[in-house]
């Protein structure tokens, strides 16, 4: 009985009261409010993952870049596999792979 004497009391307090309201309006129905801070943080996340996919790709690209700048074989690596070329005497087969026919 003491304890729920105590609890009302606690409860009764217009400062708690209202900074409990105050917390509960600042948490739930703010512009910032929880559920708006979490879908930030994942699309931070999402982002930030894709920052570091793009890095990547721009590395692989300089060292593509260097690579075709310095060296003969590159290019015509580069050469046949991108413009489909090809030396004299030589044949060159290209295989698609086929497309469904909709009905």
């Amino acid at each position: 009985m003491q304890t729920i004497k105590q609890i009302f009391r606690v409860l009764s307090n217009k400062y708690i009261v209202a900074i409990a309201f105050f917390a509960v309006v600042m948490l739930l129905t703010d512009h910032d409010n929880l559920f708006e801070q979490y879908k930030r943080k994942t699309e931070l996340n999402e982002l930030l993952a894709k920052k570091r996919y793009y890095e990547q790709e721009v590395e692989k690209t300089r060292k593509n870049l260097l690579d075709l700048q310095n060296n003969a074989d590159a290019i015509e690596k580069y050469a046949r596999e991108n413009y489909m070329m090809k030396r004299d005497n030589e044949d060159v087969f290209l295989f698609q792979p086929e497309t469904p026919v909709k009905k």
